[in-house]
């Protein structure tokens, strides 16, 4: 089938380079690179890049912490994240960095058009300066008390307990996260992005099938909350580019992220030659770029970044997709549970096609959290990949070999079963198109199951054992060869490394329109096996190495230490137990959990107490989707007053630990507690 070739640029969300790669971050990485596989594979020109988001405070503060300067701590992370990228066959055209000569370039373009044309603009604002820093100080690096609620141990931005968002000037008792002084209220010029001039535009270019609907939906809530200028400068000390005509004022990192993809591409065409990049960021380009990113980051990739490019004349992207968080065993990962799995933990003790093929097997084209079941990630592998998929060459390829001479017959007969694995490829490859990889994987799996069946009836293990069938068991065996490599080839862009050595086995080089054709007169080789299956005991080592790594990452992190939690936080004044004897906690099953329209950090909890429930509004959505919640016990405090809050009657507490944001532990109780139990 004839096609004109498109030309596609693919980007991923950049990771930040101040720590490495966990599983979570994989899922993206792993969704984008199964597409980019399928569209080289039906023979378009497709780019892949991606970098290291490289500045920011975080980073600056980080490489103080380590006693080296920024740029080498970047340079190291760079290098372990393309090796975690490779080795999981996240195959990157090209991997840079934003701390680069094209992303400044680019970021002083971008920013003196918007300049020019007006729309950036400056005002004064007062912000907390740490006077021993001698830096100001960014929202996240402020903590007090909360000006609504009182609750301590707040960050500059929101509360983890009521769920009020304010200014950091408004903490009460503010401190400096980084060196522990009172800060100062200083007032400083900021540059803004006049992002309300493009509200028409953005408006127009969300419900434009840009964007999944659940974004757009999303989104439109921004613009009925009325859009506000973005704040593009921080003041030095900061590790970034200095803004041109404003000595001391750096691009707040937010500004030249995303910039990063350009630049990324802008080194891989000025390096390689194979492509232009003028025409694929020109207005008027007729080439596709694709942005792959977390749910979390849509804010900035959907208003903001269009908004900027529209505004310094580049084209807009074509698609911006968005997907979801993971979740482990039901939950959120967990150092202590050893569920918080870095990349290359995983890569020390399994197969990435297994990674691959699971997460393949729950995407869709929608932005939902997708959980990795430990031990249903087991049972799926070895079921299908190895089970069904491998299982077809093992039982036909022997016979091949000891029989007829490693050739497959030059003559099939029976075509029908071939024609219907052939004829599935067109809709195999809209599902991979529209990303929905997980109808792909089914679609597959049952092809999978027909060729097994049909092994299974024509048994030519037992017909073999009379000479007289040899050429019935040469057919069946060959269109059992043929079967296989068809689902290989869908299955190529999902689990490369399985599809490499499918590939030699069959002596043959797999396009997507391979499966046009069959093979007929055509050598293998002798059969090895392909996959093994995971044993979990594998997994469960992979589990122990995360829960080692966590222990010695606390261990040797001043800020995490038992000591420092102390010492931030001291135990309060002694009571005596009939104090304590007063406060009623009760094990309580969580029967739904839901976000709360209008509050930023609170989720509505239904708590069933053994028959009696109470709805309880919790801080936590910072840390928890509210979907994993459900079915999972807690821990509440269930004879607290009723409390009045703006969203309805909060009638009771969930305990919960840690310091916020999406640090956030709710208490779970071992197996075997039922809802009303006492806690004593």
């Amino acid at each position: 089938m004839t096609r004109t070739p498109r030309k596609i640029l693919v980007t991923n969300a950049l990771p930040y380079a101040n720590g490495p790669i966990h599983i979570g971050h994989m899922l993206g990485y792993i969704q984008a690179d199964i597409w980019v596989r399928f569209q080289k594979m039906r023979g378009h020109e497709c780019h892949y890049v991606c970098a290291d988001d490289a500045h920011g405070t975080p980073i600056m503060l980080k490489a103080q912490q380590l006693g080296i300067e920024p740029e080498q701590m970047i340079a190291d992370m760079n290098r372990a994240h393309q090796a975690d990228f490779s080795d999981f066959n996240v195959a990157f055209d090209h991997y840079y960095s934003t701390h680069s000569p094209e992303n400044r370039e680019l970021a002083e373009l971008i920013y003196t058009r918007l300049r020019d044309a007006g729309h950036i603009k400056t005002k004064t604002i007062s912000q907390l300066y740490d006077p021993d820093k001698e830096m100001f100080l960014p929202d996240r690096f402020v903590k007090g008390e909360c000006p609504k609620c009182g609750a301590a141990d707040q960050y500059g931005d929101n509360c983890d307990v009521c769920g009020a968002t304010y200014a950091p000037t408004e903490l009460k008792n503010p401190t400096s996260a980084v060196s522990g002084a009172t800060p100062e209220l200083r007032d400083s010029e900021h540059y803004f992005f006049d992002l309300p001039a493009f509200e028409d535009m953005l408006k127009a270019w969300t419900r434009s099938g840009s964007l999944q609907e659940e974004m757009a939906n999303k989104l439109n809530e921004w613009f009925e909350a009325g859009l506000q200028r973005w704040d593009i400068s921080r003041d030095a000390p900061y590790f970034g580019f200095e803004i041109p005509d404003a000595p001391g004022k750096y691009f707040y990192v937010w500004l030249d992220a995303p910039i990063g993809y350009m630049s990324s591409f802008k080194n891989y065409c000025e390096t390689t030659g194979h492509a232009d990049f003028e025409s694929y960021w020109q207005p008027d380009s007729d080439a596709e770029v694709y942005h792959f990113i977390g749910k979390d980051i849509i804010y900035f990739h959907s208003l903001f970044w269009p908004a900027m490019l529209q505004g310094a004349d580049f084209r807009q992207p074509t698609n911006v997709w968005a997907h979801g968080f993971i979740t482990v065993n039901g939950t959120k990962m967990s150092k202590s549970k050893g569920t918080f799995i870095m990349a290359r933990t995983y890569l020390d003790h399994l197969d990435p096609d297994y990674l691959r093929y699971y997460f393949a097997a729950k995407l869709t084209s929608r932005i939902d959290d997708l959980d990795l079941n430990l031990t249903d990630f087991a049972q799926r592998v070895n079921s299908d990949l190895v089970g069904k998929v491998v299982n077809i060459a093992s039982r036909c390829a022997g016979f091949i070999q000891k029989k007829f001479d490693g050739k497959l017959k030059a003559e099939l007969n029976e075509t029908a079963l071939l024609e219907e694995f052939q004829a599935a490829g067109d809709s195999i490859a809209e599902a991979f198109e529209k990303r929905e990889f997980s109808r792909a994987m089914r679609d597959i799996m049952a092809l999978a199951d027909k060729a097994n069946f049909y092994i299974a009836e024509e048994e030519p293990w037992q017909l073999i054992k009379d000479p007289a069938n040899a050429e019935r068991v040469h057919e069946i065996c060959s269109i059992g060869i043929n079967l296989f490599r068809l689902l290989m080839i869908y299955l190529t862009p999902v689990v490369p490394d399985l599809a490499q050595r499918v590939q030699a086995f069959l002596q043959e080089e797999f396009t997507w329109e391979s499966h046009r054709t069959l093979l007929k007169n055509h050598a293998i080789e002798p059969f090895k096996a392909l996959l093994q299956r995971i044993d979990m005991e594998h997994v469960n080592k992979m589990i122990d190495a995360s829960k080692e790594a966590n222990a010695a990452a606390q261990t040797t992190a001043a800020p995490t230490t038992a000591n420092d939690e102390l010492k931030k936080e001291p135990i309060a004044a002694e009571i005596n137990f009939d104090d304590f004897a007063k406060v009623d906690l009760r094990v309580a099953l969580i029967a739904n959990a839901e976000h709360v329209e209008g509050a930023d950090k609170l989720l509505k909890l239904t708590l069933d107490l053994g028959g009696e429930t109470r709805q309880v509004f919790a801080g936590i959505k910072s840390a928890y989707d509210p979907a994993t919640l459900i079915g999972q016990h807690t821990v509440m405090v269930a004879n607290l007053a009723p409390r009045k809050m703006r969203f309805g009657m909060s009638e009771g507490m969930v305990l919960a630990a840690g310091p916020g944001g999406k640090d956030i532990f709710i208490l779970n109780p071992h197996d075997g507690a039922l809802p009303g139990m006492r806690v004593s």
